[in-house]
Order: C-alpha cells, then structure tokens, then sequence
C-alpha cells in the first residue's frame, strides 16, 4: 500500500510512522507512507500558505493555491511511476463521515492512496469540490489538526493488510469486526493478588473457550455499547 498526506505539519505525521506496527509495515515493504509539506508548494517566497476566511470570523483557512500545486504534482508522479490514479483522496475533517471498522476494512484493500490533513479551520472549499473523493472525521470532536487524524486511519488501515500482523487471527477478533466489543483477556500468573482467571481458559477445551468468549463479547457490547446492536436481535 502506498499513502501519500498532505500536510502543513509533516513532523505531526512521521513521528508515529517511526513506532509499532506501522513501522513494522514499512519494515517488511508492505507499506510506503510519505508526508509532503504543503509549504514547498506554494506560491509565494514567502510560502504562505494560510488566509483570512471571506466574511470575516476567527482561524485562518489553507488556501487553494498550494493545495491544488500539490495534489495535481502528486497525481501526476503517481501515474508516472506506474501507480495509475489515487483510489481515495481522503480529507480528514470533522463533518466527515464517522470512521468505523467497515470503512477501515473497505480502505485496507486500496492500494494506492491520499490523505489531505486540514489545519487551522480547515481548507479552501474549491479543493474539497475538485478532488477529495472521500471525507472522513475520526469523532464528534475537534483537535488542532487533520495530522492525527490521518496518523489514526493510517494505524488502523495498514494494520489490516496481510502480512503486517504477525499473528492474523488477531485483527479479526478485535473490536468492532464483527459488530461486537472484545472479550477481556488475560496473560500469566493464573492468579495475581488474590484474583483468578476465568476457570474456562485454564481448561484447554476450546469449544468451550469459544463459546464464553462470544458470551463475554456480546455480554460487554449489550453493557457499553447497546447502539451496536440494534437490528441485530
């Protein structure tokens, strides 16, 4: 999987390429991720890269310019290095479709890929209409900038690729796979401070481990999150 981000912070996003699975990813070849700065695309030498909103208000808003310079560059560097079109020019933004598993396991068969980090409050309309093909929010908050936001998607979408994991199994009974919270767990000692583990895992029979791990799953989805759910009963 290639991803390429756009951003006017790219420290913001190559800090976490350096730690756990992503690095792992990046290790075995699995994944190239590379962070652009919007600032050497713009226009002015002074490399501005941010203006006043029209109509007045407070923050400051990317401008068009830059933007524009940089996505078409990329778009041109990706057909000729053999990579054809972008399958998602995504947009982090707090209006964006909420992220769930669904999308993530929908965007861990791409191949190819752009995120566009916003800032400040936000980018040019004029970009959003032209190229982005997908918006996504990360939550019903707001935080500084798209950078972690796109930092989240990239965590939870290369995990997802084959190879990256080195146990598979595991990416598909996390939480939210299949509608459902995961299980508590343990690890060694059996007992610590007087508590004990669940009898069932200790037992080796692994119908039965089965069977209380999906109890315990929909047990815990029914306590926390009843939302999820709904229309399944």
């Amino acid at each position: 999987m290639w991803i390429d981000v756009v951003t006017a912070f790219p420290g913001l996003v190559e800090g976490p390429l350096q730690y756990s699975i992503v690095r792992q990813a990046i290790k075995k070849g699995l994944a190239t991720i590379h962070a652009h700065n919007l600032r050497d695309y713009a226009t002015d030498k002074h490399r501005v890269i941010d203006g006043y909103p029209f109509g007045g208000g407070g923050g400051m808003v990317l401008k068009p310019e830059p933007l524009f310079n940089c996505i078409e560059v990329l778009k041109q560097k990706s057909e000729r290095d053999g990579r054809g079109t972008y399958d998602a020019i995504i947009y982090l933004t707090p209006d964006g479709e909420l992220l769930n598993q669904r999308i993530c396991n929908a965007l861990s068969l791409h191949k190819n890929i752009m995120m566009v980090a916003g800032h400040y409050k936000g980018i040019d309309q004029r970009v959003r209409e032209t190229y982005i093909t997908r918006e996504i929010s990360i939550g019903d908050y707001v935080i500084s900038g798209g950078e972690q936001a796109a930092t989240i998607l990239i965590d939870a979408i290369v995990r997802l690729i084959p190879g990256v994991l080195s146990n598979a199994t595991s990416a598909l009974s996390d939480s939210f796979q299949d509608g459902l919270l995961d299980m508590p767990v343990y690890t060694r000692p059996a007992e610590f401070r007087g508590m004990r583990v669940p009898e069932v895992l200790l037992e080796g029979n692994h119908a039965k481990i089965d069977a209380w791990r999906d109890e315990e799953r929909l047990r815990r989805t029914r306590e926390r999150r009843p939302d999820l759910l709904k229309g399944q009963d």
